[in-house]
């Protein structure tokens, strides 16, 4: 039976890093499964993380876009893989939404709920890998790769700690809430460290 896997964490926590060698290391041993990405994984999902990650807008406004964009990702991508047995692994998928929106931007999370309900009806995760790390260091990592690669920071990625700090704990209140989908990673240990951990839940699933 095909997965429907996603990775989250905050900006700089190493998810997409290691989302690639997950994914091959599945690939690997023969099973079928597309990577894909929120906000994106569609034509319109792409046009709208261009919107997203560099306009600025109300909360709520960042809100209803994302989940425009994800019940797309959802009709055009995630249904039809998963039906056809096809395993996904999205990078981000509804929880960046509570962390981002509700934790960082204080959209309320009743509002957010009636979103995930409309949007998604029963569809979740059968696994949520979440790289948690100190928000400090995560800071630093996205520093040293702007310095590395030159590439400018998106609006998300500008934010201050303090806005870091309320997505983190928003993603560990979200995790308390549903202990058995998720997968803790503590990823601010060594690349080796992690790919120990990953290789675990790999064996696992």
């Amino acid at each position: 039976m095909a997965k429907f896997i996603t990775f989250e964490g905050v900006d700089g926590a190493g998810k997409s890093t290691h989302l690639n060698w997950f994914a091959n290391t599945l690939r690997g041993r023969g099973i079928d499964l597309l990577v894909t990405r929120e906000p994106g994984g569609t034509p319109l999902g792409e046009k709208l993380r261009e919107i997203l990650l560099h306009e600025p807008m109300h909360g709520e406004t960042e809100a209803l876009l994302m989940f425009a964009a994800r019940r797309e990702h959802i009709e055009q991508v995630i249904k039809p893989a998963l039906q056809r047995g096809t395993w996904v692994i999205s990078d981000r998928f509804t929880d960046a939404s509570f962390a981002y929106q509700g934790g960082g931007r204080g959209v309320p999370v009743e509002k957010l709920e009636q979103l995930e309900r409309w949007v998604q009806g029963s569809l979740q995760p059968d696994l949520t890998l979440l790289f948690d790390i100190p928000v400090e260091v995560a800071r630093e990592r996205l520093n040293k790769n702007v310095a590395q690669t030159n590439i400018a920071l998106d609006k998300f990625e500008q934010e201050k700690s303090e806005f870091f700090d309320r997505v983190r704990n928003a993603y560990l209140a979200r995790a308390q809430k549903s202990p058995a989908r998720y997968a803790i990673i503590q990823a601010e240990k060594i690349p080796a460290e992690v790919k120990e951990k990953l290789q675990e839940i790999i064996l696992s699933v």
